[in-house]
């Protein structure tokens, strides 16, 4: 049976917000948290998370590879939620700690730490993004089961930065090191509850073709001979860079060109409330339009409204956040229609090989994910480095800019190359409708003997 109750839809979603436990702390605070409490500059820390996402994204491949060949009585990907959640738990606790050491000493550490944690987390994440394509079969039912996803995501998303600034003042009771040390501990365990609910709840449906026998290299080769694929891998590799520069700016934008680095706890809260409404409505949206033509109307209205960020004062704290609500509903229904467009591309490749390859499929396009945050990264490192930027200071006029471009111009044309890219996708819902109807066939019919 391929429908899905409401439970099982919900029990898939919740676990995306304990993954953004981890993922937004990463994303919105890890490198102000590097450069203003662990104490490194922003050049060694930008590097050093280069180094690592570049490192990490490497590691997707041989995890969603291990995953596609795991084989257990709870299925291939479910039991990732409970096997990795604790040992990414311990490692996110300890890149959110402070050692007594000097600064090369604090950069080992980082270094160290940081990839464990990502590791940890690819351990988890990717099993769990390819159980989303094991499910259903049902192109609709995938929209939805993401849509509903990315709600909890949001969610989650919109819970960690309103309330980790607060939780660091509350649990460290002024000391900031440990501040951040007891709240990632805290966000730990909200997660590995979260995951232990997803396990028990969901089931695998889908399975290899019986008679499928092929190596990684195989995978990998299907993959790049994976038109659809490919479309979807340079377009989240684009896109990941959209959001990360204006997430991890966010900070900076707030407490150097606003003056007001409170208004964090709210600003970007609103955008994640707003992505969620966007998120719930991916369903529906779908009904009417074809995915390949509402991804290039979310990233034209991406560009646009990045852009218009280049144009606002330091006092017009209301003009930012009716922006920032706009980007959350044009941007909330992306994630949805990109995890349903992978599940899409793995039907693809198996009505095209008759080889299936789940795991593999989500994994390479985190890959590309973690290299477009990685790429992000860079850029900021670079920029702040080469306009002079000193931590908790008066920003001189040029790394303030750069601050605003990051805001704003930077991300605008990363969205409109998405746009250019996108325009290549060609897997379509009559093409979808096709390939469902054949691939039925192919089971239906009696083995040969």
């Amino acid at each position: 049976m391929n429908v899905l109750t409401w439970r099982e839809k919900i029990s898939y979603g919740i676990a995306d917000m304990g993954f953004n436990f981890y993922w937004t702390n990463i994303a919105t605070f890890l490198l102000i948290f590097y450069t203003d409490t662990f104490g490194i500059s922003a050049a060694a820390a930008a590097s050093m998370m280069f180094a690592v996402k570049l490192i990490n994204a490497f590691t997707d491949p041989l995890i969603g590879a291990v995953a596609d060949r795991t084989t257990t009585r709870f299925g291939k990907f479910r039991p990732y939620l409970v096997w990795m959640a604790i040992p990414l738990g311990l490692a996110a606790v300890l890149t959110y700690t402070t050692p007594d050491l000097d600064h090369d000493g604090k950069l080992a550490w980082a270094y160290g730490t940081y990839l464990l944690m990502m590791v940890c987390y690819t351990g988890v994440n990717i099993p769990y993004n390819a159980l989303s394509g094991v499910l259903t079969p049902d192109p609709q039912q995938r929209s939805t089961v993401n849509g509903l996803r990315f709600i909890f995501a949001f969610a989650g998303s919109t819970l960690v930065t309103a309330a980790t600034p607060s939780m660091v003042l509350l649990l460290g009771g002024g000391n900031e090191k440990l501040g951040w040390q007891l709240t990632m501990a805290a966000w730990a365990v909200a997660a590995s509850v979260m995951f232990a609910v997803t396990f028990f709840n969901t089931r695998e449906r889908i399975a290899p073709p019986p008679q499928q026998k092929t190596n990684v290299l195989q995978d990998v080769r299907d993959l790049t001979r994976n038109g659809p694929w490919l479309v979807l891998f340079f377009l989240a590799l684009i896109i990941m860079v959209t959001i990360t520069l204006r997430t991890t700016t966010a900070a900076y934008y707030f407490k150097y060109y606003v003056g007001r680095p409170e208004l964090m706890a709210a600003f970007v809260p609103a955008y994640m409330m707003a992505a969620a409404f966007g998120a719930a409505a991916t369903p529906l949206l779908t009904r009417f339009v074809d995915k390949k033509k509402l991804m290039i109307i979310l990233m034209s209205a991406t560009a646009v409204l990045s852009a218009a960020f280049f144009a606002i004062p330091p006092d017009q704290v209301g003009l930012m956040f009716a922006l920032q609500v706009g980007l959350g509903l044009v941007l909330g229904p992306k994630s949805p229609l990109a995890f349903s467009m992978y599940a899409d591309t793995a039907d693809y490749n198996e009505w095209r090989t008759g080889r299936r390859a789940t795991a593999m499929t989500f994994a390479a396009a985190t890959f590309s994910q973690k290299l477009g945050t990685a790429l992000a990264v860079a850029v900021i490192g670079a920029l702040f480095t080469a306009l002079g930027y000193v931590p908790n200071a008066t920003q001189n006029a040029g790394s303030t800019a750069a601050i605003v471009w990051l805001m704003s111009l930077i991300p605008a044309a990363f969205a409109l190359l998405a746009v250019a890219v996108m325009c290549c996708y060609r897997l379509d819902a009559p093409a979808l409708a096709t390939i469902q109807t054949e691939l039925a066939a192919r089971k239906a019919a009696p083995s040969p003997a």
